[in-house]
């Protein structure tokens, strides 16, 4: 599927662990980012500026310039951002099907017993949810008219 240009872009992986640091922060200088970072792994200052900078001019984080060192904050929200990843990886890897990328996920890594209550009040929302939207029937064409048409299970044509 290809990604159109209104899409926001897909960080990376370095832009996500710097993503991460400001969605736990809340807006940050690039000192308190380079510092947050630096407690896992080696982060230079230098190198967090210019991911920063790269970051901002593609719409990743906003820049706050009113004072003399410039504050970050993520563009969108974790959920939001994850959402858009996971989509990415479903229509990529698995072809638009959730449940084969459920199954390789918890192939890949077992659910907690809590994750898997979640996983289990999620699917029964889901569930209520589709079950309560209209759905789709084909009318077959009576021996009075030509062809079919589609009509929702309230009767209505959509």
């Amino acid at each position: 599927m290809k990604r159109s240009k209104s899409d926001p872009p897909r960080p990376t992986q370095a832009e996500l662990e710097i993503l991460r640091v400001l969605w736990q922060r809340g807006p940050s200088s690039v000192r308190e980012v380079q510092e947050t970072l630096a407690a896992s792994r080696t982060a230079g200052y230098t190198t967090v500026l210019k991911l920063l900078q790269i970051m901002a001019r593609k719409g990743l984080v906003a820049r706050d310039e009113r004072e003399r060192t410039h504050v970050y904050r993520a563009a969108m929200a974790q959920e939001q951002t994850q959402r858009q990843l996971v989509n990415d990886l479903l229509e990529r890897a698995f072809g638009g099907s959730a449940s084969q990328l459920i199954l390789h996920a918890l192939a890949t890594r077992p659910a907690t017993a809590d994750e898997m209550d979640e996983i289990r009040k999620m699917l029964d929302k889901a569930q209520r949810r589709s079950s309560r939207a209209p759905r789709l029937e084909w009318i077959a064409p009576s021996s009075m008219h030509w062809g079919g048409h589609w009509s929702t299970s309230s009767g209505r044509a959509p």
